[in-house]
């Protein structure tokens, strides 16, 4: 049987050189072409090592484990203990989540059939044929692209759960407990008291809130609905706000809003009592996942009223 040892080289560079990418884009650590490169080649040259009287240094648990170090040190850095512990671990990860991935798909969509004492049986096969050179050609990027994708999405997501927050907005004896995103972006005031507006998805509370209210907030023309005869006078008419607001391609909007007695606003370290803000009712879902139901202003957490959380 021929080996063709340059090919099995580079296959085991480029993999590595890979793995030291995503490794990378895992840490956000700025990438050094040439570091990771000539880690890669470090990497790659178990291959070669394996066919040299160094071959029991190359297949030894320990030998691996110190030219991973060497390659992780020679990519990243050595800054700090910690720090250079932290970018070991993550390569490992990466290793065997894509490493996961290719045998779990693999053994997943290949297979062959038999017959054993007139009982039809499965059994998976390896690697060492060309079928399966195939598939890791194919399936390694793919796998990598797949799992790049998904840290950077939980990164994302961990983002998007370091902001939310648990809100609580008190008007007499209603109370609405809400989960509220903390939104840089919302920067909508009131134009008469300066006033920040939260937003809160109307539908998600409309049960607790007047029904006359919730009629007139979810209407596309909200002045058109306020002077409809169609609705009466609720409890909370004289909370009433109407805030004026821009969205792309559209002018002269207008929200709907009232104005609480206070809002509560509590994350990992602090509780906040808000009593100057206006309580916008959107007419459309805020989050099509359900991990929100308000989104609140930047401005809020400004509070004067502020108890920190032991």
């Amino acid at each position: 049987m021929s080996i063709y040892l340059d090919v099995i080289w580079l296959l085991n560079f480029s993999f590595d050189l890979f793995l030291l990418l995503l490794t990378a884009i895992a840490l956000k650590r700025k990438i050094f072409k040439i570091r990771i490169l000539l880690a890669a080649l470090l990497g790659s040259s178990i291959v070669i090592m394996m066919f040299t009287p160094l071959a029991a240094i190359a297949t030894h648990p320990i030998g691996k484990m110190m030219i991973s170090m060497l390659m992780v040190w020679l990519a990243f850095g050595f800054k700090r203990f910690r720090y250079f512990f932290q970018s070991l671990l993550t390569f490992y990860f990466v290793t065997f989540m894509v490493g996961g991935g290719m045998i779990g798909a693999h053994f997943f969509l290949q297979a062959e059939m038999s017959y054993l004492d007139g009982v039809l049986m499965t059994n998976t096969t390896g690697f060492g044929h060309p079928i399966s050179w195939l598939f890791v050609l194919i399936g390694f990027p793919l796998i990598w692209v797949f799992s790049r994708n998904r840290i950077e999405g939980l990164e994302a997501k961990k983002i998007k759960f370091d902001q939310i927050v648990s809100v609580t907005i008190r008007v007499e004896s209603t109370e609405l407990l809400l989960k509220g995103l903390v939104d840089s972006g919302n920067q909508l005031f009131d134009p008469i008291t300066r006033s920040p507006v939260m937003i809160i998805d109307t539908l998600k509370v409309r049960e607790k809130l007047p029904e006359q209210l919730v009629n007139q907030a979810i209407q596309d023309d909200v002045m058109k609905s306020i002077s409809d005869s169609r609705y009466e006078g609720h409890a909370w008419e004289h909370r009433v706000r109407i805030i004026p607001y821009r969205v792309v391609g559209r002018e002269n909007q207008f929200l709907l809003g009232f104005k609480p007695d206070e809002v509560l606003i509590e994350t990992k370290t602090e509780k906040i009592t808000v009593h100057k803000t206006i309580v916008g009712l959107n007419r459309t879902k805020l989050s099509s996942e359900d991990e929100y139901d308000c989104i609140v202003h930047p401005k809020m957490l400004q509070s004067q009223s502020i108890e920190h959380v032991s």
